[in-house]
């Protein structure tokens, strides 16, 4: 499955940190937490928790690594 992450760099409460499009779709949102590690946020796609939590990694994998 490929996914497009959006990373609201200025990000504020209206919406959170990272959204998780699929085929121009919101399917999911993460939020980091005090200590930079990504929860679910929404997941209007209704997205299985385990791929969830493997995108959640993913992100956290990406941007811990400077990309």
């Amino acid at each position: 499955m490929n996914f497009e992450v959006v990373d609201y760099v200025h990000h504020e409460h209206e919406h959170c940190k990272f959204e998780v499009f699929k085929e121009e779709k919101l399917v999911a949102s993460f939020e980091p937490d005090q200590y930079g590690f990504l929860h679910i946020c929404k997941n209007p796609g209704e997205l299985d928790r385990e791929l969830l939590q493997e995108l959640a990694e993913k992100i956290e994998r990406y941007n811990l690594s400077g990309n």
